[in-house]
């Protein structure tokens, strides 16, 4: 019996051993093509040497330095490059280990902004159900994931979720983008009024809803019309793109696509693509300026924020993405995926949508394309779909609740930028078996 306390503590995994581009390697030698990136973190595959070496050589100079004694070379260089590319704005960077502690640290960096300027009356945050902002209790409370927050509701602080932009189950019936768009600005809107305007802190939305809705865009505009409401109100807007951004979307930052900058932006997988663990929680001038103008100091902090070695990794990994001109890769790439998946699902009985940006993408499940009604969550589609996949060698990232948290089945695809057309005609080939084989015992009635 492992002594590691696993994730499912029932369940048997294959050992990884090794990593070949946009494969791993199991120790009986069995290769997994990686389509989803992990869970969309392995955005230059997993045995890029360029990474590898400035990973070595740093820690060959000094692997760690406490950020309340020290600052470091690769933090800075690492700060100014993203600084230098995020949104308008954004003049700022606060490292952590992760995206759960870069969410944390975003709505405590929210929560004292508003502290300095002198409205502490702003605590209500604003989110989106069937959102995911991550597994620490600030996080989780804010994520509007119904299962991941179900056992630990007594634990979690108060937020109010919203409607998400989820146009292939939320418009209506001859209803145009931009007025399912406004619908749910107006939702916004009244929720603010309800709760009143002058008590919430901060409006949080993932650019391109990743882990709980299967890569969901907003309908065009609908992002321009929340950083009005959050303006005119002087509410913070928080776009989670812990997932979505770093290059996944075929631009740096997810937002680019939307036409706006946010006060807070929060990163993490595809900055150091899994080579070390990092994330990091940047924000605007103004929030910098009241807090330093203020009591200058942040009233937060983890062991290793700004680690070297990690942030040594991460300045590889993006400047690694930029030189070889990554970034188009993934807009054509993930045009040729989805040109495939359409093909090859765009009239599958059980497939319901194929949706995304980039290297991005999803399929939801159905057991009826015409009313889009859900297969019983007891059969476990998803799981079965992740299980048939891996004896297929290919991973991917199934997950379930997509309508409300318990019904609803789709497939997250997160392949590492590095991917080539062979690899996305077998992407698409195992993924068509992995699919039928599924489906097969679901249709069966097998519980």
């Amino acid at each position: 019996m492992s002594r590691v306390f696993h994730r499912h503590l029932t369940s048997t995994y294959p050992t990884a051993v090794a990593g070949d581009g946009p494969y791993l390697i199991d120790a009986s030698g069995k290769r997994y093509l990686d389509a989803s990136g992990g869970a969309a973190v392995s955005c230059l595959g997993h045995s890029d040497t360029q990474v590898q070496q400035a990973i070595a050589e740093q820690v060959s100079k000094m692997a760690y330095a406490h950020s309340s004694f020290f600052t470091s070379e690769p933090m800075e260089a690492l700060a100014d490059f993203l600084v230098e590319r995020a949104p308008e704005g954004i003049a700022s960077v606060y490292f952590v280990s992760g995206g759960s502690e870069a969410v944390e640290a975003a709505l405590k960096m929210a929560r004292q902004y508003f502290l300095e300027i002198g409205q502490p009356e702003r605590t209500q945050v604003i989110a989106r159900r069937q959102s995911y902002h991550g597994n620490t209790l600030g996080a989780l409370a804010t994520g509007g994931n119904a299962w991941r927050r179900q056992p630990f509701e007594p634990l979690l602080s108060e937020t109010t979720h919203v409607s998400p932009c989820y146009a292939y189950r939320g418009k209506q019936a001859g209803e145009s983008d931009i007025a399912y768009g406004e619908r749910l600005a107006q939702e916004l809107e009244q929720t603010i009024a309800q709760l009143g305007a002058e008590r919430v802190m901060a409006f949080v939305a993932e650019p391109v809803v990743g882990a709980t809705l299967g890569a969901v865009t907003a309908v065009p505009g609908y992002f321009q019309r929340v950083r009005e409401i959050c303006d005119r109100h002087g509410i913070l807007l928080i776009l989670d793109e812990v997932m979505c951004g770093m290059g996944r979307t075929g631009s740096l930052f997810a937002c680019e696509q939307e036409g706006i900058s946010p006060d807070i932006v929060t990163i993490a997988k595809g900055l150091g693509g899994g080579y070390q663990p990092i994330g990091a929680t940047l924000a605007s001038q103004r929030i910098r300026d009241a807090i330093a103008e203020g009591s200058g100091f942040f009233q937060h902090g983890h062991t290793y924020i700004g680690h070297a070695t990690a942030c040594a990794g991460a300045l590889a990994v993006q400047r690694s993405i930029e030189d070889r001109g990554l970034l188009e890769r993934v807009r054509h790439q993930g045009e040729g995926l989805q040109r495939r998946l359409l093909e090859r699902f765009g009239d599958h009985p059980q497939v319901g949508d194929v949706r995304g940006r980039g290297l991005f993408l999803g399929l939801e499940l159905v057991a009826d394309r015409e009313t889009q009604a859900p297969f019983p969550a007891e059969r476990r589609l998803n799981a079965r779909i992740k299980s048939a996949a891996m004896s297929q060698g290919l991973m991917c990232y199934p997950a379930g609740g997509t309508l409300d948290g318990r019904r609803g089945d789709h497939v997250l695809l997160a392949p590492p930028y590095i991917v080539e057309d062979r690899h996305l005609d077998e992407i698409v080939d195992k993924l068509e078996a992995a699919i039928d084989t599924a489906l097969v015992e679901c249709l069966a009635g097998g519980a």
